[in-house]
C-alpha cells in the first residue's frame, strides 16, 4: 500500500479540478478579445458622441454670428431702399446662400469629393437633400431673413429656435427616433428660454413686428422638417456633400425663382453687388452659415436630430454676445435669463448629468 500525504487531495478529484481550472483559462482567453472589442466599441461611441456635441455647439456659434452679420447688411445701402416686404431678405438670401454653396465646394474640392458631388446628385438621397435645398433655404433661411428685417435678431433668433420641437415630432414620426424624459424636458427649457426672451416686443417696434415673429415661426418649422428630411437624405451619402447639394440647390431656386417673383428682379441684386462693402459682409455671412450646416449635419448624424438641434439652437445665446460685443445691443434681463434658460436646456439635452458624477471604469 502507498503512504497518503496528509492534506492530499485523492488523484481523481486532482484531476477534475485540475480540467475544471484549464477550462475556465480556456475561455477567459478566449471571450478576452470580445471583451476588448465591447471596450473599443464603447470609446468609439463615445468620442462620436463628442464630437456630435462639439459640432452643434460650433454650429450654434456660427449661426449667432450669421444673425448678428445678416441684421447689420439688411440695414445698410443698397437694401434699406428697396421696396416691397420680402425684397430685401430674399435677395439677401440668394446672395448669401450663392457665397455659402462656393464656400463649400472649395472645402470639398480641397478633400478631393469633387467627382462625388456629381455622382450622389443622381442618387435618391442627393434628391432628398435637394429637397432640403428649398425647404432650408428660401422656405426657412428667407423667411429668418424677413424676420430679422422685420423684428431684429434678438428677437427674430429665438423664435426660430422652436425649431427642434418640430424636429423632434417629424423624427420621431418619420424615423422612429425615441425621445427620453430627459431630452424632452431640456426641449422645454429651451423653448421656455426662447419664449421669455421674445415675448415682449422692443420699444418703438413697427406695425409689422409680429409679422416678423410670424415668418421666424415658419422658418423654425421648416428647419425643423429639414432636420429630418436631412438626416434621411444623407443615409447613403457623405454629409458634406449633401450639405453642398443642399446650399447648391437653395441658392438656384432662390436666385432664378424667387427673386424675380418679389418684382425687384435682378436690378436690386446687382446693385448689391456693386457695393463692395455689402457684398464681402453678406459673403462672411455665407461663409458662417456654410460653418453652421456643416456641423449641424455632422452633429445630427452622430447625436440624432433631436439633441442635434437642440445644440444648434444655442445660436440664440451666441446671437445675443455677438449683438453685444458687435452691435453694442442693450442687453435686458429677459434676454439674460432666457440665453440661461436655453444654455441649461441644451446641456440637458445633449448628456446626463448624473453621468458626471459616476465612477468610470478602467
Amino acid at each position: 500500500m502507498s503512504k497518503k500525504t496528509p492534506g492530499a487531495l485523492p488523484s481523481d478529484v486532482r484531476d477534475t479540478l485540475s480540467n475544471s481550472i484549464s477550462g475556465v483559462a480556456s475561455e477567459l482567453h478566449t471571450s478576452l478579445p470580445s471583451l476588448q472589442a465591447v471596450a473599443a466599441k464603447r470609446r468609439l461611441v463615445g468620442r462620436f458622441r463628442v464630437q456630435g456635441i462639439a459640432f452643434g455647439l460650433i454650429s450654434g456659434i456660427s449661426f449667432g454670428l450669421f444673425g448678428v452679420i445678416s441684421g447689420a447688411y439688411l440695414e445698410s445701402m443698397p437694401f434699406i431702399a428697396m421696396a416691397g416686404l420680402f425684397a430685401a431678405p430674399m435677395v439677401a438670401s440668394a446672395i448669401c446662400d450663392t457665397c455659402s454653396t462656393i464656400w463649400v465646394l472649395f472645402f470639398n474640392l480641397a478633400r478631393g469629393a469633387g467627382k462625388e458631388i456629381l455622382r450622389s446628385l443622381r442618387t435618391f438621397p442627393g434628391l432628398m437633400a435637394a429637397l432640403c435645398g428649398f425647404v432650408g433655404g428660401p422656405l426657412a433661411n428667407g423667411m429668418l431673413l424677413v424676420g430679422i428685417s422685420l423684428a431684429g435678431p434678438a428677437y427674430a433668433l429665438p423664435i426660430s429656435a422652436l425649431c427642434p420641437v418640430f424636429g423632434a415630432l417629424f423624427a420621431r414620426i418619420f424615423l422612429k427616433q425615441k425621445l427620453s424624459i430627459r431630452i424632452l424636458c431640456g426641449m422645454l427649457i429651451c423653448i421656455i428660454g426662447a419664449i421669455v426672451i421674445s415675448y415682449e416686443p422692443p420699444e418703438g417696434a413697427s406695425s409689422l413686428f409680429y409679422i416678423g415673429i410670424l415668418c421666424s415661426l415658419i422658418a423654425a418649422l421648416a428647419w425643423g422638417a429639414e432636420g429630418a428630411l436631412g438626416v434621411f437624405g444623407m443615409s447613403m451619402i457623405d454629409s458634406n456633400i449633401s450639405i453642398q447639394i443642399r446650399q447648391g440647390a437653395s441658392a438656384l431656386i432662390t436666385l432664378l425663382v424667387i427673386v424675380p417673383l418679389v418684382a425687384v428682379g435682378w436690378g436690386a441684386l446687382i446693385d448689391v453687388l456693386a457695393v463692395p462693402a455689402t457684398f464681402w459682409l453678406i459673403a462672411l455671412g455665407g461663409l458662417c452659415t456654410a460653418i453652421s450646416y456643416l456641423s449641424w449635419y455632422a452633429s445630427n448624424c452622430r447625436v440624432g436630430v433631436a439633441t442635434g438641434m437642440t445644440l444648434n439652437i444655442t445660436y440664440v445665446l451666441w446671437g445675443v454676445v455677438f449683438s453685444l460685443l458687435i452691435l453694442a445691443s442693450m442687453i435686458t434681463p429677459q434676454i439674460i435669463v432666457g440665453a440661461l434658460a436655453i444654455m441649461v436646456g441644451a446641456t440637458l439635452v445633449s448628456l446626463n448629468p448624473l453621468s458626471l458624477f459616476k465612477r468610470r471604469e478602467i
